[in-house]
C-alpha cells in the first residue's frame, strides 16, 4: 500500500485526538511492555525521543531506564541526519526548527547511531514486516542507512513505538527505508521477520 498524504494526515489526526488521560495510560502500558523485552533489559545505551504531534510518549519508560542506570540519549537534528546526545532528567532542552525539544550539549558529546544498543523510534504507521511510515522527512532512514549496507550489524536494535491503531496491512518500502526489528504498542508486541 502506498500511502497518500491524506492517509498520513488522518493517522496523525487520530493520534492527536487522544485525550491526555488516554496518552498517559497508553504510555504506562507501553513502558511495562518494553521493560520486559530482552533487547531493552540488556541494552546499555538507549535512544529515546521527545513526543511530538501526538506520538506515543516515552517519559515513563525514560524514567525507568534512568532508574535502571542505562545511558539515555535523545536525537538531535544535524544537517538532515540525526546524532544522539546523552540525556539525564535535569538536562536543559531547547526546541529545534520543528519545535521538538533537544539537548543542548557540545559536539564532543554526540554519539552516532552505530554506537547505540537500542533506538526507540516514533512512527505514523507500521506493518507486520517491520516497515515504518514516519513523518516524511527521512531523518531516521538517512541516519540508519548503514544498516542496509551490511547484513551483520549487531546494533542498534530498532524498536518502533506506536499506538495499536497505527498498524496497517501493508506499507510499500522504498529501497532506502530501514526496517524495524519489532514494534511495541500499548496492546501488543509485533515481531518482524528481521528478528
Amino acid at each position: 500500500m502506498n500511502f497518500r498524504p491524506e492517509t498520513r494526515a488522518a493517522l496523525r489526526r487520530r493520534r492527536r485526538a487522544l485525550s491526555r488521560g488516554q496518552r498517559r495510560c497508553s504510555a504506562e502500558r507501553l513502558a511495562r511492555r518494553v521493560s520486559t523485552l530482552r533487547a531493552f533489559r540488556c541494552a546499555r545505551r538507549v535512544a529515546f525521543y521527545m513526543a511530538n504531534d501526538g506520538e506515543m510518549e516515552l517519559n515513563a519508560l525514560l524514567r525507568r531506564a534512568l532508574r535502571y542506570g542505562k545511558r539515555c540519549y535523545l536525537p538531535v537534528l544535524r544537517q538532515n541526519r540525526l546524532v544522539f546526545l546523552p540525556y539525564s532528567a535535569d538536562d536543559r532542552l531547547t526546541p529545534n526548527r520543528f519545535g521538538i525539544p533537544e539537548p543542548a550539549l557540545p559536539r564532543n558529546k554526540w554519539r552516532r547511531a552505530s554506537r547505540l544498543d537500542l533506538i526507540l523510534m516514533p512512527l505514523v504507521a507500521f506493518d507486520a514486516r517491520g516497515n515504518r511510515l514516519g513523518m516524511g522527512a527521512g531523518f531516521y532512514d538517512r541516519t540508519l542507512g548503514f544498516l542496509n549496507l551490511r547484513r551483520h550489524w549487531h546494533r542498534p536494535r530498532l524498536i518502533g513505538v506506536a499506538y495499536d491503531f497505527q498498524r496497517v496491512p501493508e506499507i510499500t518500502a522504498a529501497p532506502w527505508d530501514v526496517a524495524l526489528d519489532l514494534v511495541v504498542t500499548e496492546k501488543d508486541i509485533y515481531w518482524t521477520p528481521r528478528v
